[in-house]
């Protein structure tokens, strides 16, 4: 099955841009997992239906970790082949979205893994985050906000080279917390790790990010 010419063909950056219909709102028609249903039957145009509801969130993030808009497209376009071939295995003890954004954030750190992105430090899971209440922001907000908020070109693009910097693991986390403002839990379950797992990632990453961009947040 291909993804039908087009469903991929918008270039949306911003997830908080998708329309109700992407949301998946009452307005949308059949729920997921009607679609879900129809899908399992070999019914491409519920599936198709399926892309349109999630291809905002799906490019959004995939190009957030990657930062090139045609490889974002790829990508997507990836996840959602593989998530056409792999739906009979849905069972819904996920919801369907959480199910695709694992699908989706596997396609992408493979790929990472592949263009052998260097993180510059070594990858440890096992960093302390007995101080990081489970229900915290991961990183001062004024620490990430920058991002979002300077105009300067050279600053944001400094901010960007540290996040490539990240093991592809790492900027998972980043990207799926501080960009796509995504629970513990939910990103716990789109990456198939625990909770616990997540919080050391995201502390190690804020604090690789602290150190790469001292001089950065220094002078704001």
């Amino acid at each position: 099955m291909a993804v039908r010419a087009g469903s991929l063909n918008e270039s949306p950056v911003n997830s908080s841009n998708r329309t109700p219909t992407e949301a998946g709102s009452p307005e949308a028609g059949p729920d997921d997992l009607q679609l879900v249903a129809r899908s399992q039957a070999g019914d491409a145009e519920a599936f198709n239906d399926l892309v349109t509801r999630y291809r905002t969130r799906a490019f959004s993030m995939i190009y957030n970790m990657v930062r090139n808009e045609q490889d974002a497209w790829d990508l997507a376009q990836d996840g959602f082949v593989k998530a056409w071939k792999s739906i009979g295995r849905f069972r819904g003890q996920a919801s369907f979205y959480t199910w695709l954004y694992r699908i989706l954030m596997n396609v992408t750190i493979d790929w990472l893994r592949r263009k052998q992105i260097e993180s510059g430090a070594e990858f440890d899971d096992a960093v302390a985050v007995k101080n990081i209440e489970p229900g915290a922001a991961t990183a001062p907000r004024a620490e990430m906000q920058p991002a979002a908020r300077l105009s300067d070109k050279e600053i944001r693009a400094r901010i960007d080279a540290a996040i490539e910097r990240l093991s592809p693991e790492h900027r998972a986390v980043i990207t799926l917390r501080e960009l796509d403002g995504m629970e513990y839990q939910e990103i716990a379950e789109a990456m198939d790790c625990s909770i616990g797992t997540v919080m050391s990632r995201l502390f190690y990453a804020r604090k690789k990010l602290q150190t790469l961009l001292r001089d950065v947040y220094e002078n704001l």
